[in-house]
C-alpha cells in the first residue's frame, strides 16, 4: 500500500509541475501577443500617418510651389511662348479640315 501512494504522489507531484509549466508558457506567450498586437497597432497608426503625410506633399499647390522654387520654372504665358513651325510644311488650320484637303494632301499635292 505504501508503494501505491508514493507512485500516486510522485504522479501528483509531476502533475502538478507540468500545471505550473503550462501556466508560466501560457503566460509568457499570452505577454508575447499582447506585445505583437501592440506593435500591429502601433505600426497600422504609423503607416496611416505616413499615408497622410505622403497625400500632403502631393498636392498640386505644392509640386507648383517645388517646380519655381527649385527649378526656377513659370507658368507659359502667349507672352513667353514660342511657336516652332516648319518652313516648308503649311500650318493646318485650326477647324477641321475639308474632306477635299485631305484626299489633296494624302495623295502628296500641295495647294
Amino acid at each position: 500500500m505504501t508503494r501505491l501512494n508514493l507512485v500516486l504522489l510522485l504522479a501528483v507531484m509531476v502533475s502538478a509541475m507540468f500545471v505550473v509549466r503550462t501556466q508560466y508558457e501560457s503566460r509568457l506567450l499570452f505577454t508575447e501577443l499582447d506585445r505583437a498586437v501592440a506593435e500591429s497597432r502601433r505600426l497600422e497608426t504609423e503607416h496611416q500617418r505616413l499615408q497622410v503625410e505622403k497625400r500632403a506633399q502631393a498636392t498640386p499647390l505644392r509640386i507648383e510651389k517645388l517646380a519655381r522654387d527649385r527649378l526656377q520654372m513659370r507658368t507659359a504665358t502667349p507672352a513667353i511662348t514660342q511657336y516652332v513651325t516648319d518652313s516648308g510644311a503649311i500650318v493646318p488650320p485650326v477647324a477641321a479640315p475639308e474632306p477635299a484637303a485631305s484626299a489633296q494632301s494624302a495623295s502628296g499635292r500641295r495647294p
